[in-house]
């Protein structure tokens, strides 16, 4: 396309009007198109280049306005086509692609048009723009190619988005000038299509990527794979060439990377990855060739390009095992085994980090993906073990490199110790060589690090990142039980020789050597900590009990007196804590839990070496340690945290509970729990460090609930702070003093409500809960509606209320199946509800929030609301006919209330927020089930919203919403079609809620509300691969009765679609299915639609199979309107 075609093109759209100011300058409702160009030129450079704020903000909002222009198109082609700056063409292209997924969109010959003329535009003038254009430039051309795969011409009986991406991999095939150009298009376009950025559902991403990966992911692997085979046989590579080869490199990994099977694996967990190529591409694989030629590329390329030569080698390393038989895999193995030995006979090229990393990446892959038994049956095997053995040693000694690197090669090593119990005694896995040796290194560079840590030489203390020490300390466990008495050998030299320097420096602050012993003993309570979990996983015996028994009597020995020393004034050390509770936590799982004998030999040694006789000695431990935690440490969250996860778990064990309970300390600790005792209880105490008051409160009605039996004054005893607390706060409201401290008052009424969710949820039975109630009402429910009244703005103050009221309102163990005498489930409910309308009330009136803190503040306590109702019609213990029956409108107003927090959240940002989806359709659910009247006198365009709302979750990925919104669906379908159909009206009911018209004037004034969700859900049932086919067939069959005309034109159509010989088969499935169904929608018969509706799907599957999939087009509901 030449210049003044291109003109010519973008003259082609219509003219509009677009006004803005910037930097004195206007773009002129209308002008020349010269005009326009510099218009829009000095926007996008005031965007990229001005060094004002306030221009810069104003370009921003100018050119973001472009994409909800009618204009829009015109300009950003004229952009293209003529603009100057290089990021005149960045705005252009990042504006087109918001305008492809946008609600104003781009018809189909626009799109073709564009597609066009961009293939065009970079054949033209590729060479003269700067990468990250070009960047942008193919990222635009994939995203129309995606978007358009699946749009058929009729007339020429062809889809047209797809014809470019031939003619592009017959361009590089020719390795003309152009073909760098054209690997680069591919390389984009495969990783778009395999994106699910730009579709608004997943399935529809998933039916894209499906055709694409049959009918042309392979040939442009292919494509990839034969010119880096011709590159490795040329000879020398030119700096030309290099460009070149780094595109193939990262199309061929692209290709490897695809998601073949839909499975959207998580990127960021890559233990377990493996490439699931189809079974078709097989043959590129099986003779070894392919992964042996990366091998070489790997030697023969600058260093500049191994690490995605490295990226390519770990995805043909996953390759699935059943890609192979035995044999070949055998073969395959051997390849990569000699390519890995290679790499470590030469490691130069290893020294760049992200080589490095990648390399760890292959090692990892070698056990992931195939068994110690085939390593052992590689002939190199003991050469390559023993390289890998010292690979790994000098890794851990080098600082340098990532944690993150080396927990791939300590993976290796994890799972081939987890595999030796499954290898023959007389096989020589020479691992009881190699790991004691490892182990000994780990412990070794990690006391090294900490010491270094500790004189200031490194900045960066991994201990500061718990997540990764306990994901590799889990690796540890493993390996340092292989030979375990080698390894626990070393660590109680290494940690006697640090307790006796930490045990003579008593001084304050510690000398540089103590801060070095306490640092080094961090580390290696942790590591001991691991050492005990991983009793669990491998082989074990008496000897290692003992070992185990040594190493934790050392260990308790230290606490012991890091303990006594708190108590004289002298500062703890918080991450030594922290190793304690870890270690704690490892002992508990192993030893102490309730499904261990305690016949171990770990006993043996805690009575030898610190008198601890029995399992309720021990207990005591734990139980001393963490009050001492709670009342040094109440200012460190973390701490606080895991001694109350640790008192929870030890709570629910019924013979470690039991024993707690008798303590003397837990005894003491039950009769004195109020913020004098303890400052994490006061209301002084940070907001996060008030989320631990619930798990405290929880662990401590736990165990006062296993002898409270009816002892009423035990109960209101140990309630008695909260007792203070709440008549402090009732009467800070009734006094309405202009000098309160607001602050301290939020605060306290944060904690009591993290107290009593904690308490609340403890009490799993009816008496003890009716207790709680008792005590709750009415005072503290007259704080909450003033708290939410006075703090609605607050989110701080409102998301602990409401959490609290979903507890409450949570008919556990059927707590809340109260006496038929009592009223309490009725008094709940109405001061739940007055909670909930006082809230929304004042939350609706307040002003709008910023866009990015609206979930924050105000949509996350909504979808908490509707967790609350949902527990509340859910529960099956509030007679809600009483309510209208005497005149109370507290379920009239919580469902109004409901409906107008639901239309508080804009449609469009709806299903992005999971947890409100989850609670919303579950809530939905229930109103359908047992107020399906209210919904009936509902707005009829909030009745539209609704019905849409389950339209889009009838296609979720989260199988709890699905099956929520079908049987929501089913339940309206049933109503509606019972009064659509009954011959007189029905009977009124004493108590019950007036059936309304606006349902019925809902869909009247939208009449493709239900020919669409009938067209939704025929095609995910048929097209999709959808878990709930169960669900989705309830709500079907009444949606063909509702719309027999839509479901005819459906089906017509739909058979328009296929090939003339197959027609005859479709109509005889299409008959089947509603064999033996009568026209109503008792359950007997949907029962008899759904057993048809499973095997309609099966014959429909049997008649397209062999066809490629994409020819059997989902009819659209515009063509069943039509």
């Amino acid at each position: 396309m030449s210049s003044r075609d291109g003109v010519a093109f973008t003259q082609r759209f219509s003219q509009g009007s677009y006004v803005k100011k910037v930097s004195g300058e206007h773009l002129p409702r209308h002008g020349t198109m010269d005009t326009e160009i510099r218009a829009l030129d000095n926007l996008c450079k005031v965007l990229y280049e001005s060094i004002d704020g306030t221009r810069r903000l104003q370009a921003e909002q100018n050119l973001a306005e472009l994409t909800s222009s009618p204009d829009c198109l015109r300009r950003c082609m004229l952009l293209l086509q003529s603009g100057t700056a290089p990021f005149a063409h960045i705005v252009a292209s990042n504006t087109l692609m918001k305008l492809l997924s946008s609600k104003i969109g781009v018809s189909l010959q626009q799109r073709l048009e564009l597609n066009t003329y961009l293939l065009h535009y970079l054949d033209e003038r590729s060479a003269a723009l700067p990468p990250f254009v070009l960047s942008s430039l193919y990222q635009l051309f994939a995203r129309i190619t995606k978007l358009g795969w699946h749009d058929y011409d009729m007339d020429s009986q062809t889809f047209p988005f797809r014809e470019p991406v031939s003619t592009i991999i017959k361009l590089a095939e020719k390795n003309s000038d152009k073909g760098p150009l054209a690997v680069q298009l591919l390389a984009v376009l495969v990783s778009d299509i395999n994106s699910t950025v730009g579709f608004e559902t997943i399935t529809k991403q998933r039916k894209t990527a499906s055709s694409f990966r049959d009918g042309y992911l392979f040939d442009i692997f292919e494509l990839s794979t034969s010119m880096l085979r011709k590159t490795v046989s040329g000879g020398r590579i030119g700096e030309r060439e290099l460009s070149t080869v780094s595109s193939l490199l990262q199309l061929s990994l692209n290709c490897l990377s695809f998601d073949f099977i839909g499975s959207l694996a998580d990127e960021t967990n890559d233990d377990n990855a493996t490439v699931q190529v189809p079974t078709l591409w097989r043959l590129a694989f099986t003779d070894g060739e392919l992964i042996t030629m990366f091998f070489r590329l790997y030697n023969e390329l600058p260093i500049e390009l191994t690490t995605r030569v490295l990226q390519n080698i770990v995805q043909l390393s996953s390759l699935r095992r059943t890609l192979f038989s035995n044999p070949e895999r055998q073969t395959y193995l051997t390849h990569i085994v000699k390519g890995v030995k290679g790499i470590m006979e030469q490691p130069d090229k290893l020294r760049q980090q992200e080589s490095f990393h990648e390399f760890c990446r292959i090692v990892s892959r070698l056990k992931g993906n195939y068994q110690l038994i085939e390593l052992m049956k590689v002939e190199e095997y003991s050469t390559v073990i023993a390289l890998l053995a010292d690979f790994t040693e000098q890794s851990l000694r080098a600082y340098e490199f990532s944690a993150n690197s080396t927990y791939y090669l300590l993976s290796f090593w994890q799972r081939m110790v987890s595999s030796v119990p499954y290898v023959k005694a007389a096989d020589p896995h020479l691992l009881n060589l190699y790991c004691p040796k490892i182990t000994a290194t780990y412990v070794e560079s990690r006391l090294q690090y900490a010491r270094a840590v500790a004189r200031g030489d490194i900045g960066d203390d991994p201990l500061d990142d718990q997540g990764a020490i306990q994901q590799v300390m889990e690796q540890i466990a493993i390996i340092c039980r292989c030979e375990y008495e080698k390894s626990a050998e070393l660590i109680v030299r290494l940690f006697d020789h640090d307790y006796t320097i930490y045990e003579r420096s008593a001084s304050n602050p510690p000398s540089a050597e103590a801060r070095e012993s306490v640092a080094c003993l961090t580390w290696l309570v942790t590591i001991i900590g691991a050492a005990i979990q991983g009793r669990a996983s491998y082989s074990n015996c008496e000897e290692h009990d003992v070992v185990d028994g040594n190493l934790i009597c050392r260990v308790l020995k230290l606490m012991e007196l890091s303990d006594s020393r708190l108590s004289t004034g002298m500062p703890g050390n918080f991450k030594l804590e922290v190793a304690y509770l870890y270690m704690l936590d490892q002992f508990r799982k192993i030893y102490v839990s309730d499904q261990i004998q305690k016949i171990s030999k770990v006993y043996d040694q805690l009575e030898k070496n610190l008198g601890l006789q029995d399992e309720t000695a021990v207990i005591t431990i734990y139980a001393r340690k963490i009050i001492t935690n709670l009342k040094y440490w109440g200012a460190e969250e973390k701490l606080v945290d895991d001694s109350l996860i640790l008192l929870n778990e030890l709570s629910l064990g019924f013979s470690a509970g039991r024993r707690l309970m008798r303590l003397p300390d837990i005894q003491l600790l039950l009769n004195n729990h109020s913020c004098e005792h303890f400052s994490f209880l006061s209301s002084e105490a940070d907001l996060m460090t008030m989320r631990s008051r619930t798990t405290f409160y929880a662990s401590l009605m736990r165990l006062l609930c296993l002898d409270l039996n009816d002892n009423d004054a035990t109960f209101y005893s140990f309630m008695q702070p909260l007792t203070d607390a709440v008549r402090e706060i009732y009467d800070v409201f009734a006094m309405s003093a202009p000098t309160v401290d607001q602050e301290r008052v939020k605060r306290a009424v944060v904690g009591l409500c993290r107290d009593l969710r904690g308490i609340s949820t403890a009490c799993h039975t009816k008496y003890v809960f009716s207790m709680l109630f008792d005590w709750m009402y009415p005072n503290v429910f007259s704080i909450l509606v003033r708290s939410v009244d006075v703090w609605a703005d607050c989110t701080e103050v409102v998301s602990p209320i409401l959490k609290l009221l979903v507890e409450l309102c949570q008919n556990r163990q059927q707590r809340l199946q109260f006496e038929m005498s009592s009223c309490s489930a009725v008094l709940l409910f109405r001061e739940v509800s007055k909670i909930i309308c006082t809230y929304g009330t004042r939350m609706l009136a307040l002003p709008k929030v910023a866009p990015e803190n609206a979930y924050k503040q105000r949509y996350k306590n909504i979808g908490t609301v509707f967790a609350i109702l949902k527990m509340a019609l859910s529960g099956s213990y509030i007679p809600f006919g009483v309510f209208r029956l005497y005149g109370d409108t507290c379920l009239q107003d919580a469902l109004a209330m409901f409906v107008k927090l639901l239309t508080y959240i804009p449609e469009e940002e709806f299903h992005s927020y999971s947890k409100i989806v989850q609670n919303f359709h579950a809530l939905l659910e229930s109103i359908a089930q047992d107020n399906m009247c209210f919904l009936s006198n509902i707005k009829p365009e909030v009745f539209t919203v609704l019905m849409r709302y389950v339209e889009q979750a009838t296609v979720s990925l989260d199988a709890v919403v699905v099956t929520a919104s079908c049987s929501t669906l089913d339940l309206i379908l049933n109503y509606l079609y019972r009064r659509l159909t009954r011959a007189a009206p029905p009977r009124a009911h004493v108590g019950a809620e007036t059936e309304g018209e606006n349902c019925i004037r809902a869909l009247e004034a939208q009449p493709s509300l239900l020919p669409q969700m009938l067209s939704t859900i025929l095609n995910a049932s048929l097209f999709e691969d959808v878990k709930c086919q169960w669900s989705l067939s309830r709500p079907l069959l009444g949606l063909i009765l509702l719309q027999e005309e839509c479901f005819q034109q459906w089906k017509m159509e739909l058979l328009a679609n296929q090939p003339q010989d197959k027609r005859a088969a479709f109509e005889e499935a299409f008959t089947s299915l509603m064999d033996g169904v009568e026209r109503n929608l008792s359950t007997r018969n949907k029962d008899t639609f759904t057993q048809n509706m499973n095997m309609f799907r099966k014959t429909i599957q049997e008649i397209i199979k062999g066809d490629v999939m994409s020819a059997v087009q989902p009819v659209p509901v515009a063509d069943m309107m039509s």
